[in-house]
Formats: structure tokens, C-alpha cells, sequence
């Protein structure tokens, strides 16, 4: 009964995990907005996603091509800017902080439409003379500053002097970031001074409307092929793609994901079956004498199966219902735990995964109580009568 418990509970534990996972994927994705447009370095097919998202370093994007997308390249891309990332211990006086620092365009504010608290957002012109200026995001500002006004400040990224000119107000979790963990600083001045590279790690375009994505996706992918010489779609050394071919890509990992977890989960109910056969095979031997004496008073070998069959299926129907319930209450605390942590985890448990549980665990019974069934139906039962 302990292993169709752990197993059963161990499916409903994935199963809710795995929505509750993809839940929060899918709202961190939309949670950016349905009117933009992704462009990152790299080819790939409908089907997969760029060399980039894998990690892998493209080097064919660059700040350009995305300033002249935005000022000629489609009639519907109202603004747009490139990414860069990096990492560094951020100093002020006698307090540090291990962060994140983001190399962004000016027009971020618009494209993610973020608001900043306190202080100013850096402008194109300070973005173009490669100014050292910075704008924290909100935990950073905590951790660094406490209750003090940064702004006006001087710190320390990889060792390069950075005026702060304001904070961003508080976003929390977006587009699979902690949006206040990072420090945004000009895409610039995080190229040429921080990072040591001439191009950018993605790109985001906003459309002037939601109806016009298609057309705006199209306009990019002409617009690039153009502007890098290429001749045939198959040659494309970038990627163009929307949010809602984002979601359907997510969405499609995230089911085979869950379904493998809770195949690998389901692994531990067919141990708990093995052994729930060999107990009731050692119950046999043990009851020789019973069954012999109910064959000599008149019980047919169905009736000796089906009390066996029933005994297993109750043993397995009982773990099952115990391990739903046991399922349920851990999947539930994971779900506090992880929205304690600032995430949006939505606690769910489907109707189908605790149907599933009973009809698997009472299978299971069934299944594997049939070998010590028809063994106790097999005995002979003037032998078994005298069997000691």
C-alpha cells in the first residue's frame, strides 16, 4: 500500500507542479505584452527555438539593424530596443550587491512600458556619448542604498564610475526576470565599456497595434534580409518571432515536460504493484489451509479469484485515495511557498489527474493480483486441507 501511495501522490504532485509551472511561464510571457515582436540573432524553423535561446553566442544582430528597423524598416513598429546582459558586483562605499547590469536603448520605458519612481530615465543623447549613468532598479536600490536617496550617487561597475540618475518603480517578476534585480545602464556604454562586444543578445519591437503583428513580423523579416544580403529565407541568420508563437512553443515543452515527469512519477506506482503481487502471492501460502476448506464446502475457482481480486483492488484503491489527498496537501504548500517568493504559481489539480489516480491505482490492484488469484484458485483442495 506505501508504494501505490507514494506513487499516486508522486502523479498528482508532478501533474499539479507542472500546470502550476507552466501557469507561471505562460503569464511571465504574457505579462510583456501582446504587441511585441522578438527578433534574436540566429536561424531556426517554426518549430524550434534560435541557437540563441539555448545559450549559444550569435554574434549576426546588431544595435544598427534594429535603429534602422524601427526608423524605416515597417510602418507598424512604433519603438524598439536591443538587449545585453552581464553580472558584476556592484559597489557603493562600504556596501555591495551581486547583480545584474542590462545594456538597453533609451526607448525601454516605452517598449516595456516601465515607469521610473524617482529620478530620470536616460535619453538617446546620453545613450549615443556613451554616458556613465545608471538607473536602479528598486531591490537594488534597496540593497545598496536602504532607505537613503541614491539618486545623484556614484557606483562601481566592474570597476567603472557610474552616476545613478533614478530608480525604477517596482514591477516584480516579468518575462522570466526579476525586473527590479538589475540595473539598467546605455546599450552603448555597456558594449563598448562593460562587456567588450559590438552586437546584442535580442531585440524587442513594439507594434502600434496587437492586429498588425503578422504584418509587423513581415516587414522585419524583409527589412533583415535586405539589410545582411540575403537572398533565399533558408539563409536567415536571425529570427523573427511573435509572443503568441512564444506561448504555443512554451506550451508544447512544457506538456511534453510534464508528461515525461509524470511518467518517470508513475515508475514508483508499478514497484508499489510488484509489491503488492509478492505480499498477496506470501498470503496465499499462508491461507492454503482456509482455501482448501472453502473448495471443500463448495467454492468454484471464480470465487476464489474474485476474493482475491477484491482483497488487492482494496488494498490499491485505499492507497490511492490516501495518496490523492497526500498528493494534494504537498502540491498546495508548494504552491504557498512559491508565491511567498514573489512568483504568480497558481495552485491547480484537475479533476482528470484524481480520476486518473483512482482508475490507475484499483488498474494496478487488478492487474497484479491476478497471478496470486489464480494461484489460490489452482490448489488442489484435499492437498490444501492438509497442508500445515
Amino acid at each position: 500500500m506505501l508504494g501505490v501511495i507514494i506513487g499516486v501522490m508522486s502523479v498528482i504532485i508532478v501533474l499539479s507542479a507542472g500546470a502550476g509551472a507552466q501557469g507561471m511561464i505562460l503569464n511571465q510571457v504574457k505579462s510583456l505584452g501582446s504587441d511585441l515582436i522578438g527578433v534574436l540573432p540566429g536561424a531556426s524553423d517554426e518549430k524550434g527555438p534560435p541557437a540563441s535561446a539555448m545559450g549559444i553566442v550569435v554574434t549576426t544582430l546588431k544595435d544598427s539593424d534594429i535603429r534602422e528597423l524601427i526608423r524605416s524598416g515597417s510602418a507598424h513598429v512604433v519603438a524598439g530596443t536591443g538587449y545585453v546582459k552581464g553580472t558584476d558586483t556592484i559597489v557603493w562605499g562600504d556596501n555591495q550587491t551581486d547583480t545584474s547590469f542590462t545594456g538597453v536603448n533609451a526607448s525601454i520605458v516605452e517598449v516595456e512600458n516601465a515607469k521610473v519612481e524617482n529620478g530620470r530615465f536616460f535619453t538617446e543623447e546620453e545613450e549615443r556619448s556613451m554616458a556613465r549613468v545608471a538607473v536602479l532598479g528598486s531591490t537594488v536600490a534597496k540593497e545598496l542604498f536602504g532607505e537613503e536617496d541614491p539618486v545623484g550617487a556614484q557606483i562601481k561597475i566592474k570597476k567603472s564610475s557610474f552616476n545613478v540618475i533614478g530608480v525604477m518603480k517596482t514591477r516584480g517578476v516579468s518575462g522570466f526576470q526579476n525586473q527590479d534585480d538589475q540595473i539598467f545602464v546605455p546599450l552603448n556604454t555597456a558594449q563598448k565599456l562593460l562587456l567588450g562586444i559590438d552586437y546584442i543578445s535580442f531585440a524587442r519591437l513594439k507594434v502600434d497595434n496587437p492586429d498588425n503583428v503578422d504584418a509587423a513580423m513581415e516587414d522585419a523579416r524583409i527589412f533583415l534580409r535586405e539589410r545582411h544580403k540575403i537572398d533565399r529565407p533558408e539563409e536567415d541568420d536571425f529570427s523573427v518571432r511573435s509572443m503568441a508563437q512564444g506561448l504555443e512553443a512554451i506550451t508544447q515543452i512544457t506538456n511534453a515536460l510534464k508528461l515525461f515527469l509524470a511518467a518517470v512519477a508513475a515508475i514508483a506506482l508499478v514497484v508499489g504493484g510488484v509489491g503488492i503481487m509478492n505480499i498477496m502471492l506470501a498470503a496465499v501460502q499462508e491461507r492454503t489451509r482456509e482455501i482448501g476448506l472453502r473448495k471443500a464446502v463448495g467454492a468454484t475457482n471464480r470465487n476464489i479469484i474474485e476474493q482475491f481480486l477484491v482483497e488487492t483492488v482494496m488494498i490499491t484503491f485505499i492507497g490511492g485515495v490516501i495518496g490523492i489527498i497526500s498528493g494534494i496537501f504537498i502540491s498546495y504548500i508548494i504552491s504557498l511557498v512559491v508565491r511567498s517568493l514573489g512568483y504568480d504559481w497558481d495552485f491547480i489539480i484537475s479533476i482528470p489527474s484524481i480520476v486518473l489516480g483512482c482508475v490507475v491505482s484499483v488498474g494496478i490492484g487488478m492487474l497484479f493480483g491476478i497471478v496470486p488469484a489464480r494461484k489460490a484458485a489452482k490448489l488442489n483442495p484435499i492437498e490444501a486441507l492438509r497442508y500445515e
